[in-house]
């Protein structure tokens, strides 16, 4: 099925009538139908032909938090013609792998623009069709220009060699980053701008039936709700609320605004500790 951030935030965002979002993605023609079928359900794409499509394998265990990855085929890396003519409030950069975005167009772009990434892609190195974790070689210059960083605890760990979340936060914060996301799974998610550490709850879903995509639903909620100058506690909750609405069906977010506001309002909610 067709995944990655740039399905999964696009699928989920074009439920929200009252933003401007356009996707720019790269792929090989024989996955084109995905981007018609974006267009029919009134997502704006930006299409760059590529001589391969991203072709992921996630294999899951009983611990859904968990997950071994094969990547199949690459596609070609972006470049500063693709995204120049371009003007946006907020770049998300959704890295698959980590030579999808060279760091001159990160530079680029972020003298035009809030840039926010997704650090998952920039730990990935395919060696035989296996995906290792490794360091993020350039993430100190990288991040020097990023406003919004997502990350898990494992990624944090990785990037920073800290495993105490307000320590590996605040490091982050150091080289560069503005609003640090730290996700925790099922225990919710931590957001540190250097200022405040906000402890943003996981709201316990009815049942877990797919997993895949929903740090890229949560990172898309975030990113809408400050979009529109939304406070970062109340944008951290509707993140999470739409992650457990995704986490409780296959497939990519499909619920409603309401929807998210009344998960927030009704669901148990699980505090982290940090």
């Amino acid at each position: 099925m067709p995944g990655g951030t740039s399905f999964y935030c696009s699928q989920a965002i074009r439920h929200f009538d009252d933003i401007d979002y356009k996707l720019v993605t790269a792929l090989a023609e024989p996955e084109m139908k995905v981007v018609h079928d974006l267009r029919d359900k009134g997502v704006k794409v930006k299409a760059i032909p590529s001589r391969f499509s991203v072709y992921f394998e996630n294999i899951y265990g009983e611990n859904q938090n968990n997950r071994i990855q094969r990547v199949l085929a690459k596609a070609d890396p972006f470049a500063i013609e693709h995204i120049d003519g371009l003007d946006s409030k907020i770049f998300l950069l959704g890295a698959l792998l980590a030579d999808d975005f060279p760091v001159e167009l990160v530079k680029y772009l972020s003298k035009k623009a809030l840039v926010a990434i997704d650090c998952q892609g920039y730990l990935r190195e395919v060696r035989n069709e296996s995906v290792f974790a490794i360091d993020w070689n350039d993430k100190k210059e990288v991040l020097r220009y990023v406003h919004f960083l997502k990350v898990n605890e494992e990624e944090m760990e990785i990037i920073t060699g800290l495993s105490n979340i307000k320590k590996g936060a605040q490091q982050l914060y150091d080289w560069g980053v503005k609003e640090v996301l730290v996700t925790l799974g099922s225990l919710g998610s931590v957001i540190y701008d250097g200022k405040s550490f906000y402890r943003i709850p996981a709201y316990v879903p009815s049942e877990v039936v797919d997993a895949t995509g929903c740090g890229d639903t949560y990172l898309t909620g975030y990113l809408y709700q400050r979009a529109k100058s939304v406070d970062i506690q109340s944008a951290g909750e509707f993140a999470a609320a739409m992650a457990t609405i995704k986490i409780e069906v296959s497939g990519p977010f499909k619920g409603l605004k309401e929807d998210v506001i009344e998960r927030i309002n009704t669901a148990v909610q699980r505090l982290p500790e940090i």
